[in-house]
């Protein structure tokens, strides 16, 4: 029986083939811009390839997690303000399995209380537009969008004179809803906290 590669190894095989592909080494040759062989070779193509290129082996990593029910699961953990939280987030190279998202959805409650008790007084914006607007919202705001989601991830801008704590909420793959790719099936909102009189950067 062979060896199946653990999560830690595929996403080191991953940044390995990245890099592969940034350095020009994997080229998906095939891959043209246009489809008209007349305006393609005047047009560079290297950067798609490259691209291209990743992308192939990137979906070819998904199918051997499905195959070989590898999770895409890593665990991270913060500290905001003395107090800790370990919790699971789905790598952002890798797919959820079903089982990853039956264990997102079992932290959801820990990651949102950990957020509430951390942010207290700080002001909550909430973003759209891709990220470059936010409007300011409630604690009761938050806990409506908190209902009508699955899961929740969080992460921390922080530097002595600056704190920013971003709450994502969402629902359906993680990896459909960190892109915006696959609304409405999966999909997120995210939740900024900043110290008053600041604006979120993130």
């Amino acid at each position: 029986m062979s060896k199946v590669y653990t999560t830690q190894q595929l996403i080191q095989i991953l940044a390995d083939e990245r890099q592969a592909c940034l350095n020009g080494k994997r080229l998906k040759l095939e891959v043209t811009v246009s489809g008209n062989p007349v305006i393609d070779q005047f047009i560079r193509t290297d950067g798609l390839q490259q691209f291209t290129a990743y992308q192939d082996f990137k979906a070819a990593i998904h199918d051997y997690q499905k195959e070989n029910q590898v999770s895409g699961i890593i665990w991270r953990q913060m500290t905001v303000k003395g107090k800790n939280l370990h919790y699971p987030e789905v790598d952002t190279e890798l797919i959820a399995l079903n089982s990853d998202l039956e264990i997102l959805k079992a932290a959801k409650n820990t990651i949102l209380q950990f957020w509430y008790e951390v942010t207290t007084g700080m002001d909550l914006y909430l973003s759209f537009n891709n990220s470059k607007q936010h409007q300011q919202i409630i604690t009761p705001d938050v806990e409506r969008i908190a209902q009508r989601t699955e899961w929740a991830s969080l992460w921390k801008w922080e530097n002595s004179s600056f704190l920013e704590i971003i709450l994502q909420l969402g629902w359906g793959k993680p990896e459909e809803a960190y892109y915006k790719r696959g609304r409405p099936r999966s999909g997120s909102e995210y939740i900024h906290a900043v110290n008053p009189g600041n604006r979120p950067i993130g």
